[in-house]
């Protein structure tokens, strides 16, 4: 939550930021976000940004403690961090991952958060995340844009959304 990024967000006034932990050497974001260790300065983020009329949300890891610091600190939504589930050696550590989404995606709606999900989600592995009830948005982007060079950026997003809608409609009912 660097200050310099902050401003950029007060300046351009986007409809929603996704607050994500960024380590200089990281090609992309390879874990979730400390709320619970930042909880002052997530608050005060989330402050300034609801004062300009910005949704913010957090991407985390799928853990309570994360979880309920998004939420005491006023944050809207979290994006569960999907990479455990994208990363799983066997169909048995996957479903235990799948497992900790759900659990997450409750009590982040208990706790009144809207639940996105991402992180090293693709044509092949979408399908037991999209099964997820009560997901409302799934951030996807390496795979879209890599399936773009062969097929065109049109046909590459709505293959995902038709694969998303397909399989959401298959709702595992949690």
């Amino acid at each position: 939550m660097a200050e310099p990024i902050v401003k950029i967000a007060e300046k351009i006034l986007p409809d929603q930021i996704t607050l994500v932990p960024e380590k200089r050497a990281e090609l992309t974001t390879e874990g979730g976000l400390d709320c619970a260790g930042h909880k002052k300065r997530l608050a005060q983020v989330v402050k300034r940004m609801h004062k300009k009329g910005i949704l913010v949300s957090t991407f985390i890891t799928p853990d309570k403690t994360q979880i309920t610091a998004s939420a005491q600190t006023g944050c809207d939504a979290v994006e569960l961090h999907t990479g455990m589930y994208a990363n799983a050696k066997s169909q048995r550590a996957a479903k235990t991952q799948l497992q900790k989404l759900r659990i997450a995606k409750d009590l982040a709606l208990e706790n009144n958060l809207i639940v996105h999900a991402g992180h090293g989600l693709t044509y092949r592995n979408i399908g037991p995340v999209a099964r997820i009830k009560d997901l409302c948005e799934f951030n996807i982007g390496h795979s879209i844009v890599a399936r773009a060079i062969l097929v065109g950026i049109r046909q590459a997003a709505e293959q995902m959304i038709d694969l998303i809608n397909k399989f959401s409609a298959q709702n595992s009912g949690d």
